[in-house]
């Protein structure tokens, strides 16, 4: 009883501390996809999705809308509460997020209090990418994708089975980017029940019995007694020697050195699942795109120059680095074992991480479990219920009182850091060219080209762009008529060769026919611009950190 109540105060304490924590984390600033999320959502409400893109200058480009429902969902948190709505949203997702692991940790790794630290850790690690974006929502649900499989190995129950099912479906339409990772969580499951299979297969030499048995049969009929009872006796050997076998193998598996190769059943029925997860990709108003839009974005160019996609370089990521190191040193200098799953799990997800630095949040998010069974199982083999004991001591009302303390700091210090940030950056948006543009141009008359990173804030605007941070949209794989990539548009390319002056400017903006170009003061492009002594840029704006030329012809 004891024991219950105290967890029940330290639930309670945690709850409070971790979504202090979240809303304190969560940045005020929007980034610029949300931007376009917004005019998205607003637009597939009044026009349906017509796979077309309306924002861009640009005729005829095709678009995958490939998470209409997130933006769907904010644009109605918008035009209800405006981006205070959306900033609040925000910290309720970040919340949920913070929750759900806290509490999956606790289900899955059998204690509170080193959950409790790992989940903080955890939301710190992540503080980069909680944002408005749909990758938050997918955060959420690949942490219950890990519990659902864990429950459903455990016990077969079909709720659980039913939660795989829906959340792939759900994926399809919130985030569809992401969709063929769903499917990666599984393979260490599967991974693992194949090797113990196999070894299991090999350790009950059942091809040797089976061919023992028939041979019997045979001559059995043909009333060879003498040679049924030699392959008899060889059977009855051989069956003690697989006995003998089976019985060292459950000794090694207790006492394995580090790792632990479990064989659960339930496996065959997660593959069924997962199976018939590959169809719900169909379950979507956007066509093939989840199965197509990863293909097709590994196949360009756009995550070979665009930040988030480049891959892992360790020194520049100390908190990964020091995540990384940690696991190490459990699994070298500790007895600790672990499951052949979880190994593959943190392998795999590694793997990713260096592969696609974005993929570091699967890394934090997933591997949080294993590094928390990890620390437990060290912690109960070094100490005596330390864990137990830090519980208790974390309940009393002096031990409440000192965390939530800690957790407040912390959190206003988060906070402060943050209290003079608006919704809209201006050094980062080009708010006030923005408005000189909407004032003194006629916006369906005219061809912009602007950078990257702020196309989505024009979108919002209303003003037609170059190109936005919707990457997909301006390749080739994606905008092409006829399905063959040579025959669309490499928008994205252009404007990477023209930002950094890999190519000659002038050429591109005759053969784009564009009329004004927008960019920031301290960009090659306008210090170029600004060197030239002829008068086909005419500079019609500027401030401290925009300026907008008009090109004369």
């Amino acid at each position: 009883m004891e024991n219950s109540k105290t967890i029940n105060i330290f639930n309670i304490m945690a709850i409070f501390a971790i979504i202090i924590f979240c809303f304190a984390i969560s940045p005020i600033t929007l980034q610029n996809d949300t931007f376009y999320t917004i005019k998205i959502g607003e637009y597939i409400l009044q026009n349906g999705i017509d796979m077309q893109d309306p924002f861009s200058w640009h005729e005829g480009l095709a678009y995958t809308y490939p998470h209409w429902g997130y933006d769907v969902a904010i644009y109605l948190i918008y035009s209800l509460f405006g981006m205070t709505g959306i900033y609040i949203s925000t910290c309720l997702l970040a919340s949920i997020l913070g929750l759900s692991m806290y509490a999956i940790n606790c289900k899955l790794a059998k204690n509170h209090v080193i959950s409790f630290f790992i989940t903080l850790g955890s939301i710190y690690m992540l503080g980069d990418y909680i944002a408005a974006r749909a990758q938050l929502v997918t955060f959420i649900l690949f942490i219950f994708t890990i519990y659902f499989i864990e429950k459903f190995l455990e016990t077969k129950k079909k709720r659980y089975a039913a939660g795989l099912i829906i959340i792939p479906i759900i994926i399809a339409n919130i985030h569809a980017a992401v969709w063929p990772f769903y499917f990666v969580l599984f393979l260490p499951y599967i991974g693992e029940y194949v090797i113990a299979l196999i070894t299991d297969i090999i350790m009950e030499r059942k091809y040797q019995i089976f061919m023992l048995k028939r041979k019997i049969i045979k001559h059995n009929k043909k009333g060879n007694t003498e040679e049924v009872l030699k392959l008899e006796e060889k059977l009855e050997n051989l069956k003690y020697k697989i006995e003998k076998a089976k019985e060292k193998r459950a000794e090694e598996k207790k006492n394995s050195y580090k790792l632990k190769i479990n064989r659960n059943d339930n496996v065959k029925w997660l593959i069924i699942i997962m199976l018939v997860c590959v169809f719900t990709g169909l379950l979507t108003p956007i066509g093939d795109t989840p199965y197509t839009y990863l293909i097709k974005t590994m196949q360009g160019n756009t995550t070979q120059n665009i930040n988030e996609h480049l891959p892992m370089t360790l020194i520049e990521n100390e908190q990964v680095m020091c995540l990384l190191i940690l696991y190490i040193a459990l699994l070298t200098f500790t007895k600790i074992k672990i499951q052949l799953k979880d190994l593959f799990m943190i392998g795999g997800l590694a793997f990713l991480m260096f592969y696609s630095r974005r993929q570091s949040t699967m890394f934090i998010l997933i591997g949080s479990i294993t590094i928390n069974k990890m620390t437990y199982e060290a912690l109960k083999i070094y100490t005596k219920n330390f864990a137990q004991n830090l519980t208790k001591r974390m309940t009393t009302k002096v031990g409440v009182f000192v965390t939530i303390a800690i957790i407040l700091t912390i959190s206003l210090n988060f906070a402060n850091e943050k209290k003079n940030d608006e919704f809209i950056n201006t050094k980062d948006y080009p708010v006030a060219a923005a408005d000189y543009i909407l004032e003194n141009l006629d916006v369906n008359n005219i061809k912009i080209y602007n950078d990257y990173n702020y196309g989505s804030y024009l979108i919002y605007r209303d003003i037609p762009v170059f190109i936005d941070s919707r990457a997909d949209l301006y390749a080739p794989e994606f905008n092409t008529p006829t399905g063959n990539p040579d025959d669309g548009k490499d928008i994205f390319m252009d404007f990477i060769n023209v930002s950094s002056i890999a190519t000659y400017y002038d050429t591109m903006f005759d053969n784009y026919e564009m009329t004004h170009i927008l960019t920031t003061k301290n960009s090659k492009l306008a210090m170029l611009i600004d060197k030239r002594d002829d008068t086909k840029y005419n500079k019609i704006y500027n401030d401290d950190d925009f300026v907008l030329y008009e090109i004369i012809r």
